[in-house]
């Protein structure tokens, strides 16, 4: 399994609107690929804005190649992100899963 790191930043008074839209743009979209396994969403507050961490969960490096386009390591950015004055990472990180026990 492969997971699959983005983030992003957006002022505080975005919070909720840009956490629902993540929902019905990155999460719909990825959950509707052959081979996604599931996501988790982080948020962390910082002084005047939070940092919002989508980790997404693969089977292989090809199912995220459904998803994203061949170049896998750069982000899938959507055209409403300046709505939320979103400043994305242009870039993603992945990474091998070795181990994935919940209790």
């Amino acid at each position: 399994m492969i997971a699959r790191e983005w983030k992003a930043t957006c002022p505080k008074k975005h919070e909720e609107g840009f956490i629902a839209y993540l929902y019905e743009t990155g999460i719909k979209d990825s959950s509707a690929v052959e081979g996604f396994r599931g996501a988790q969403i982080f948020k962390r507050d910082k002084e005047n804005e939070i940092e919002i961490t989508l980790i997404t969960y693969w089977q292989d490096l090809e199912c995220i190649k459904a998803f994203s386009g061949e170049d896998i390591g750069v982000a899938r950015l959507y055209p409403e992100d300046e709505k939320y004055q979103l400043k994305p990472d242009l870039h993603v990180l992945h990474y091998k899963v070795l181990e994935n026990e919940w209790r």
